[in-house]
């Protein structure tokens, strides 16, 4: 069964009406979940606008519901102060867990606080959030996702492979603040430093969003028409800057090399039609290991602070044969 959070309890929360349930004692150290056979848990995601957040979304309904939980699904729509408000309106309807997708690595950390003091677990899935302001294994139970760090360092290599170490680079980066643009881009920019002549010319957030990502790429190909290749730290911001770099013109996957992050079908499409060079899966269908994490964790494991996905990456040696399973 999935709920749908009523707008009188967002309000009640947005106002600070409603913190969480006087009943449950405020905890030093990390809340426990007590073994039941059914939990109501909840699921703060971040927007919807993009097949990434969809199927992320589908595959923690499906196993819910797989499960028999009673899920409690919230949408942001991009903003964290809502997602903030969003977690705050779980710890006041008494959750048992909180599945989070932090949009950013800061903001969202009262609110992980405040569930804590509930004694609610919070489990951060697919983005993690500042460790100086909370700790995995204290503040909340664990982080599981991809490594972005080495997302961005994969793409890298092939790229600088793909065009013999020379490249003048446009890069496309996703939400401002965000873990997955931190780390995608550290990874990225650690990767090309034994390579001199791969020079980033102009960086500029995407919002991870295919419309401002051709936006973005509009404005930096006019500043820049000397650009060769372009990494986006997303396919849908890719696919943008492709639309943009036809619209001026260009041939992309001939004139200007693009790469991307996630993996999604229509990028493996863009592969193969040779639009696109190459891109390294980040796995949205978390439903299965996510729910196999809150056992473990009810079941009394001490569980590791990072519970990494395995990715796959793709380009034009076998995206043909991987385009079906893809998201």
């Amino acid at each position: 069964m999935v709920i749908t959070v009523s707008r009188r309890a967002f309000l009640a929360v947005s106002a600070g009406l409603v913190v969480a349930t006087a009943a449950r004692p405020t905890w030093a150290a990390l809340p426990p979940l007590k073994k039941k056979d059914v939990y109501k848990v909840g699921f703060a995601q971040t927007e919807s606008n993009n097949p990434w957040r969809l199927a992320q979304t589908a595959s923690m309904q499906d196993e819910a519901k797989k499960l028999g939980h009673q899920l409690v699904y919230t949408d942001a729509a991009g903003s964290a102060a809502k997602q903030v408000a969003d977690v705050n309106s779980m710890v006041a309807q008494g959750v048992d867990v909180i599945f989070l997708p932090p949009r950013e690595e800061k903001p969202l950390i009262p609110a992980i606080m405040n569930a804590k003091k509930a004694g609610i677990p919070v489990i951060l899935v697919d983005r993690d959030v500042d460790h100086s302001l909370a700790k995995p294994g204290e503040d909340y139970v664990t982080f599981t996702g991809s490594d972005f760090v080495d997302e961005g360092k994969r793409v890298a290599e092939w790229l600088i492979k793909a065009v013999g170490g020379k490249a003048k680079i446009i890069e496309i980066e996703g939400t401002v603040g965000s873990s997955p643009a931190n780390d995608r881009k550290k990874g990225f920019d650690t990767a090309l430093k034994g390579s001199p002549d791969m020079v980033i010319l102009a960086s500029q957030s995407g919002d991870f969003a295919r419309d401002k990502g051709r936006q973005v790429m509009e404005t930096l190909l006019q500043a820049h028409p000397d650009a060769t290749a372009v990494y986006a730290h997303s396919d849908e911001m890719a696919l943008g800057a492709i639309a943009a770099i036809e619209a001026a013109g260009k041939v992309p996957g001939k004139d200007i090399m693009v790469v991307g992050v996630d993996g999604e079908k229509a990028a493996l499409e863009a592969i193969i039609a040779g639009k696109m060079g190459a891109t390294c899966e980040c796995n949205p269908r978390f439903g299965p290991g996510a729910f196999a994490i809150m056992k473990r964790y009810a079941d009394g494991e001490t569980l590791p602070t990072f519970i990494k996905n395995e990715d796959r990456f793709f380009d034009a040696s076998n995206a043909k044969d991987m385009v079906a399973t893809a998201f």
